[in-house]
């Protein structure tokens, strides 16, 4: 497709150049007439008697209308779409600080794709992940970026009028800044800040500095959620206690001196202060007092970040949204994309999730939105697995109410992905008779041992095999189908193959054993778990495949060794199998303890699923450190 631009285009030339690969047309003085208007206030795209036109406020829009205006010109049709955006701000939180750095590249391809879905905020949650100056130990070993790497991002973002945010942490979340010796004067507990402490904040304004440097934003996320043992570890030992909301208060307005020092604008979250006043420490306690006196502290132009990925139910964002604007500071709403399970993506919790809290945002009024994609326990599922999620929240960003067939439409176009190949990317963790909507089964039955078996009674009755093969050959026909994105279907494909034997192989070794039937255990022994083991290789193989044309090196390393340690369990169970099986010992231990159901987190107390995302709770009962 040929296209010609007439009017004012230069904001956006550069950008046009990057797209028109990706969207399938290029710029020719023969193409067809589209004029541009930059500067209206809604977004309009038409096309009629051979002409085309743009009408969009800003540099961001624009490139939401020329997708528009591409993706219905290729249905050889007349057309007039008008689009009124309902946020000022909407994007994305990439976590880049739970071991997957996204590189340079896939930011830019992540940008390229914000901007056609209409997308016009990105940001970078990043704990030690960028370099502060003196500070060889922050982020030492763990893909931190350098200046350039994110001016670099900042620059391209710029292009498409995204704007790139830096999300840093300044009081708890800092295990991994605090674990070198250098900190040790910081610290009030292994992962929270010394508060009221001078070499404390001088520290934060380095941080503060370092993270805001690269970037054109003046707005700045300064983190300070979950800080649950703020106050109670060497702060205690050195002041006494403390109302924690007076050490809450001063920290923050010490910290908000920093940033005014600097001309940032900052947003923390805003659990922290419905933590402290509810008795029971729950953030979305409809009941928690904040007194008038805390509130007073909170510094002027602070933005609060209300965070809620949880609720299905507009009513519940509504009550907490209010809760937020009677503070009488700006209120941000951050949603999720559930990419923190473990292996997969949850799209039913996402969209239920999403639907019902951006909705209530538009009642409320609420104009600035984004979705955290977290990596929580090393970042298994990777970030392009959330495409259709910030598909969700673009669309929501342009119409009161959403059509899922436009949605369909608008993904299949601006990802070249297919909207029902992506959201069988949750079935793995979606089983027959699932009632959890946030169980996480693929993840534990993946890690968890053979011998040991923690959550083997959850499946001791379900036949699960035939379901992961077949969801196998669906993934492989996604990935025949669309090349475009192997990437994202390979791994989910191969770890299917894994389970359609592990994960109920457990429990027939056991049920084997309990009834002495050697030859059935000589056959697992000699058959299946050999088989197993290529599989499982072949997964870690698709998976490394996957994290290094995505993230940085750094972080894979501990992926590998849960690999390995399943890989060399699988072999042991071979060997201790065999060892029964010749006679070299009487009875396997392991398989004579009784299995219990796992009595820990979000897990039923009988058979079905629910949701377990720590791997050294997963993999066995005895410590791992």
């Amino acid at each position: 497709m040929e296209i010609k631009f007439e009017g004012e285009i230069n904001s956006v030339l550069n950008g046009i150049k990057v797209l028109g690969d990706t969207l399938g047309f290029e710029v020719c003085q023969d193409g067809i007439p589209v004029k541009v208007e930059l500067g209206s206030g809604n977004i309009e795209v038409g096309f009629k008697h051979g002409n085309g036109f743009i009408k969009s406020k800003t540099k961001n829009h624009f490139f939401r209308a020329l997708g528009l205006l591409v993706e219905n010109l290729q249905k050889g049709k007349d057309f007039h779409i008008t689009e009124e955006p309902q946020f000022e701000m909407n994007g994305i939180m990439a976590d880049v600080s739970r071991n997957a750095v996204l590189t340079v590249e896939s930011i830019k391809k992540l940008l390229e794709i914000m901007a056609v879905m209409g997308l016009n905020m990105m940001m970078l949650y990043m704990e030690d992940t960028y370099e502060v100056p003196g500070r060889p130990y922050f982020g030492y070993m763990r893909g931190r970026y350098s200046y350039d790497e994110l001016k670099e991002c900042d620059d391209y973002a710029n292009m498409f009028g995204i704007e790139i945010i830096p999300c840093i942490q300044t009081l708890a979340h800092l295990e991994q800044v605090l674990k070198w010796n250098y900190a040790n004067n910081m610290k009030d507990t292994s992962d929270i800040l010394l508060a009221e402490c001078d070499e404390t904040y001088h520290f934060i304004e380095e941080m503060i500095k370092a993270a805001s440097a690269p970037f054109r934003s003046k707005r700045i996320h300064l983190g300070m959620d979950e800080a649950h043992n703020l106050g109670l570890g060497r702060y205690l030992d050195k002041h006494g206690y403390k109302r924690r909301f007076d050490i809450m208060s001063s920290h923050l307005n010490k910290v908000k001196e920093i940033t005014d020092k600097y001309g940032l604008k900052p947003m923390i979250w805003s659990d922290m202060y419905f933590r402290l006043g509810s008795k029971t420490g729950d953030y979305y306690d409809v009941n928690a007092v904040i007194p008038q006196d805390v509130i007073k502290e909170i510094p002027d132009n602070m933005g609060l970040v209300y965070w809620d990925y949880y609720h299905n139910e507009e009513d519940s964002y509504s009550v907490f949204l209010r809760k937020h604007k009677d503070f009488g500071k700006e209120v941000i709403f951050a949603g999720g994309i559930w990419t923190w399970n473990g292996i997969c993506v949850n799209y039913g919790k996402t969209f239920a999730a999403t639907n019902a809290a951006l909705a209530s945002c538009k009642k409320e009024g609420i104009k600035m939105v984004f979705a955290t994609i977290w990596g929580d326990n090393g970042a298994e599922t990777n970030i392009f697995n959330a495409l259709l999620g910030m598909q969700l929240y673009a669309e929501h960003g342009y119409a009161k109410e959403i059509r899922r067939e436009n949605l369909k439409e608008r993904f299949e176009f601006c990802t070249k992905g297919k909207y029902d190949a992506f959201m069988e990317l949750s079935k793995a963790d979606t089983l027959p008779g699932q009632k959890s909507d946030v169980a996480n089964p693929s993840k534990y039955l993946l890690w968890q041992d053979i011998l040991i078996g923690m959550f083997d009674r959850h499946v001791e009755y379900l036949q699960l095999g035939q379901y992961y093969s077949d969801l196998q050959k669906k993934m492989q026909k996604h990935i025949d189908e669309n090349a475009e994105w192997k990437i994202v279907y390979e791994m989910p494909c191969k770890l299917c193959s894994v389970l359609s034997i592990k994960s109920t192989i457990g429990v027939e070794i056991k049920n084997c054993y309990d009834r002495k039937d050697t030859d059935a255990l000589r056959l697992i022994s000699q058959e299946k778990l050999v088989d197993l083991f290529e599989r499982v290789e072949e997964l870690r193989l698709a998976h490394k495949e996957q994290w290094f044309k995505t993230q940085k090196p750094f972080g894979w390393e501990i992926i590998d060794i849960r690999y390995g340690g399943l890989l060399a369990r699988v072999n042991t169970a071979i060997t201790r199998i065999t060892e029964y099986l010749n006679g070299e010992v009487e009875r396997l231990e392991e398989l004579e303890a009784e299995r219990l159901y796992f009595d820990c987190f979000d897990m039923p107390q009988g058979q079905g699923f629910g949701y377990c995302n720590l791997y050294h709770r997963i993999i066995s009962a005895s410590p791992i450190g």
